[in-house]
This record gives C-alpha cells, structure tokens and sequence, in this order.
C-alpha cells in the first residue's frame, strides 16, 4: 500500500496520474528549471498546486490541451480572458472558481493579496509578455 503523505501546495504540485496515483513534486524553482520537454511531459497529466500573489501577473497564458481550474482561496482579483480578440473580465472576492475553457488566454489584475488553487493540463502551454 502507498503511503500517505502531508505536503503544502505552496512548495508542491501534484500529479494526477491517469493510472489514479498521486505523484508528489517539488514546486517553485526547482519544478520551472526543467527543460521544455521534462515540463511538457509532466504536464500531460492534471496539475494541481496553490500560488500566492501580490501583484498582476506579468504575463498572459494559454493552455491549449486541456482547461484550466482556478479557485480563489482568499483576496480579490480580476482575471482577464481573451479568446479570437474578445476580452472578458471575471471579478473573483475572497473566494469562488473559474473554468477557464482551452485555448484561451489568460491574465490576472491583483487588486488584494490573493492565493489560489489551481489545477491544469500544462503540457505546451504558451505564455506572452504584457
């Protein structure tokens, strides 16, 4: 029997494998210093971790395998989509959750420090600069 374990997701992500295991991996720079391909790998299956933020985010993203889950746990944002040129503006305080649908760009204003869960499919996930 696999062993249970205590993590923090702030240092974590979780990997949701298809097999219905739970891999554990570390977060932060040691998860993003992985080559293109190592990433891309591991983000073919669910990816689930908690970011904390104090300002906007400094760039926008897209996930075009897969949507994306995220939950505000605490503060106040604005998340920014945009898909063929049209932009909507979702407004998530102190808590709720947002599907973001594949292939659409996202963005986020920081209005309160903010954390949230969030889980996606990253493989060949595309970022762009503000």
């Amino acid at each position: 029997m696999k062993e249970t374990f205590l993590t923090d997701l702030m240092q974590t992500y979780l990997s949701l494998k298809k097999s219905g295991e739970i891999e554990k991996l570390e977060g932060g720079d040691k998860f993003w210093s992985k080559s293109g391909e190592e990433l891309d790998k591991l983000g073919e299956d669910w990816l689930i971790t908690e970011f904390s933020f104090d300002e906007d985010w400094k760039s926008w993203e897209m996930h075009p395998n897969g949507e994306e889950i995220v939950y505000l746990l605490s503060g106040a944002m604005d998340l920014i989509l945009e898909k063929n040129e049209n932009r909507e503006t979702i407004e998530l305080r102190e808590k709720g959750l947002v599907v973001i649908p594949r292939q659409t760009w996202h963005t986020a204003k920081v209005l309160k420090p903010s954390k949230m869960l969030i889980i996606t499919l990253g493989k060949e996930t595309q970022i762009r600069q503000i």
